[in-house]
């Protein structure tokens, strides 16, 4: 404290006009020295401060209202959006409802189509098996008959000597000779 008040008392000691020197005690000179700056910055920067602090207001207001602006518009195509959302939502329980009801709908139809083409299989199975079992049938009495006829003709063979057999075959001349008349 005692240099800051030496520094006070010195001043008177100071010459005026004879010379130009720099007083290098820091603790005389610094006080003075920002007085002084502070003193003109204020006179001159005063203006200029209140100008530069208004625009920075002035751009704080305005990103402020541009803010609410944009959460405005961003609170409005939230809401658009969830509406949008709701709407997907119900297209969508609806879709998997008429989904379920239409895989129900297929599946029956597959399970009505199976037992149609089950039952027409089985119609042609059936089908075939008695067109099997009538050619069967048939080609066994061809065989039987076959077989018969050629037991008949190997019983007339054995048993018809000639004169029989000349007998037998004017006998059916003459049976078809009376056809005749009688068919004219």
């Amino acid at each position: 404290m005692k240099n800051v008040t030496d520094s006070f008392v010195s001043l008177g000691y100071w010459t005026f006009a004879g010379s130009f020197g720099f007083n290098t005690d820091i603790l005389a000179t610094n006080p003075i020295n920002l007085t002084v700056v502070l003193g003109v910055l204020i006179f001159f920067g005063k203006g200029v401060l209140n100008d530069l602090l208004d625009n920075r207001k002035q751009k704080i207001l305005n990103t402020i209202r541009n803010s609410e602006e944009l959460r405005e518009g961003a609170i409005e195509q939230l809401e658009k959006a969830r509406a949008r959302l709701r709407k997907v939502e119900m297209e969508a329980d609806e879709f998997r409802v008429n989904g379920y009801s239409e895989i129900e709908r297929e599946k029956l139809n597959l399970i009505n189509s199976t037992y149609k083409t089950l039952e027409q299989l089985e119609n042609y199975k059936n089908e075939t098996i008695h067109f099997e079992q009538q050619s069967a049938i048939n080609e066994v009495r061809q065989q039987v008959f076959q077989q018969a006829l050629e037991g008949a003709l190997g019983t007339l063979t054995s048993c018809l000597n000639n004169e029989l057999h000349l007998r037998t075959i004017s006998a059916n001349i003459g049976m078809f000779g009376a056809m005749k008349e009688i068919i004219d």
